[in-house]
This record gives C-alpha cells, structure tokens and sequence, in this order.
C-alpha cells in the first residue's frame, strides 16, 4: 500500500481544490439530522489543511458554501452559519500554529454579519502567515465570479479605460476573484459524485480530477496522499503530445 513516504515533494501540486461533498449522507447513514455531518466534516478539513501545510502544498481552496445552498432550508443554512463563526473562532489558534494564511473568496457580503465579523478577524490574524494558504469559497460560484468580471470589464470598456483589443484570456483572469492565486492542478470531489458544481470552472481548464467514493466527514490525510500520489501519475500535457515533452 502506498503511503506518505512514497509522494515525490519535488512534485507536488501548488495549488489543491476540493469539493468537500458528502456530510448530509454520511448523517442520514447513522440516522441524524444533516448538520451533525457538517460538525464532523471539520475535523477533515483540519486534517487536510494541516495534511497539506506539512507537505509543502502552496495552497488549498476549500469549497465550503455555495451561491446554490442558499436554497436549502433556512434551519440547515442558520446551522451551517453558526457552525461557521465557531469552526473559524476555534481554528484560528490551529492556522497560526502551522502558519497557515486564511483567506476568503464568494460573494462575502451576503454572509451574515457575524460571519463576516469573524472571517475578517481570522484573516487579519493570520495575514503574516507563509507557509500556506487556506482559500475558503463562502457563498461563491464560478458562474457569479465570471459573470462579475465580465460586467467589470464592460464598464472599463464603457469608461474608456480599456479598448476591445484589450480583452483576452489575461484581463478576464486577472479580474476574477481568484486572480491573486495559482490555478489549481489537483482538484478533489468526495463522495463518489462526478461533478463540477460549478466550482472554479474558469480556473479547473487544466487541472487534473479526482473522484473519491469516501464522504468528507470520514475523509483523512491518508486519503488526500492517496489523491496526491494519484496526481504524480498522471501526464499533464495541456494540449500537447506526449512526445513534445521528451
């Protein structure tokens, strides 16, 4: 069986994403109500945050609430909120001792006030960090972040800042919410679902995919190796013919 030992630090992923899928299942299995899975899924996301920081990955983006799960119920989302402020007033002491830089992306102004209120304590606190950053998306979608940059760039159009010949594949990248970031080359989804749900979808063009059957709440720094080693693989030709990389 493959372990730690056997990933190459020489090359890893820079940047990791994971959909973090499968804690209302891994409830109803053991007969609870939905949110005893999200309390349990914290323990993984401590898991894989100091799995990450101890190998020498640059950065995780975590996908933590959606635009879309503002539709669920509204005693699952007060739960998830109040179980948000907790999780980062308890783990910010954890982040500092492992040097991790919290940071945030999504439309953070829809989150309630002491949501915010306590995400802007917990990434001011641990803006000096350097050897990780942890990327929450908070109330993000990919479709929301484009859309957003694109309105941006019309209006720079529209203002005479930029001229048509301007817009490419940079200036759309650089007006995304994720521009301060690496592309991410692994990205992870448990629970044994194969979709995207519309996470990072400008920024996962070339990233390497990987679906794992073991629900977030259950998910160890054994499985994020076993996803790594997965990545280490795999031929990442971005277009290209095996042979143009001889």
């Amino acid at each position: 069986m493959k372990t730690k030992e056997d990933i190459n630090l020489g090359h890893l992923p820079q940047h990791i994403a994971i959909i973090m899928d499968g804690n209302g299942r891994w409830a109803k299995e053991k007969g609870k109500f939905r949110i005893f899975g999200h309390k349990n899924g914290v323990k993984a996301v401590r898991e894989v945050s100091e799995g990450c920081a101890e190998l020498g990955v640059k950065y995780l983006t975590l996908y933590a609430f959606s635009t879309e799960n503002w539709n669920r119920p509204k005693v699952e989302i007060n739960a998830l909120m109040a179980l948000l402020v907790k999780t980062i007033k308890k783990e910010t002491s954890t982040l500092m001792k492992n040097g991790i830089r919290l940071e945030a992306i999504g439309d953070k102004k829809t989150l309630p006030e002491d949501c915010r209120n306590e995400l802007k304590e917990a990434i001011e606190l641990t803006k000096e960090n350097t050897k990780m950053t942890l990327i929450l998306a908070l109330s993000y979608s990919a479709k929301w972040d484009i859309v957003n940059a694109t309105r941006d760039i019309v209006k720079r159009a529209i203002d005479g800042k930029i001229a048509l010949k301007d817009v490419n594949e940079n200036l759309i990248n650089n007006t995304l919410t994720t521009h301060k970031y690496p592309h991410p080359e692994l990205m992870i989804r448990t629970s044994g679902e194969y979709r995207i749900s519309n996470f990072l979808l400008w920024e996962i063009a070339y990233s390497e995919l990987y679906f794992t059957n073991v629900l977030w709440p259950d998910y160890r720094k054994e499985d994020l190796h076993e996803a790594i080693l997965d990545y280490q693989k795999r031929e990442r030709r971005f277009g290209k013919t095996s042979e143009q990389f001889i």
